[in-house]
């Protein structure tokens, strides 16, 4: 297990959720393509698995470009069943280091460090160099924390 990762932090995060939207894959390229032409970077990005035709997509940016995409989000709404679900405020912690390619249990530690302080996590992503966790604003000192203490032992 790798001993000293580095640890990011970044504060004042949107996470948009949007339920119920067409599994084809075209659909979500679109939606991208949509955000990005609001000049609106895209972080963490989690795709749900498909219930038959229909998906979730959950995505974070910063806390303010919400308001360049609310319109967009509303207009999906509008013309579709699709439900938008916003949480501001949040950090995301980003646990790095290039030997957990080859180290099993890293996700396993970070996971129970946060679990020991009963964070509240809003969305998780992964590769195979990166952990990243989001989390409320009034979890994240304490998770955080606890994540870093996780490595020390």
């Amino acid at each position: 297990m790798i001993t000293a990762p580095t640890i990011t932090t970044t504060s004042d995060i949107t996470l948009i959720t949007l339920q119920n939207c067409p599994s084809d894959l075209s659909f979500t390229a679109d939606v991208f393509r949509k955000i990005a032409g609001f000049g609106v970077d895209v972080d963490m990005i989690s795709l749900a698995p498909t219930h038959g035709a229909f998906t979730s997509i959950s995505f974070t940016i910063a806390d303010n470009d919400l308001g360049k995409i609310l319109a967009f989000t509303s207009d999906l709404h509008d013309n579709s069943n699709i439900k938008t679900i916003v949480s501001s405020g949040n950090c995301k912690i980003s646990v790095y280091d290039q030997g957990m390619k080859n180290s099993p249990g890293v996700a396993a530690g970070v996971f129970a460090a946060a679990a020991k302080v009963e964070t509240d996590i809003r969305i998780i992503t992964t590769s195979e160099v990166d952990i990243s966790l989001l989390v409320t604003a009034a979890d994240f000192h304490e998770t955080l924390d606890a994540i870093e203490s996780s490595f020390k032992q």
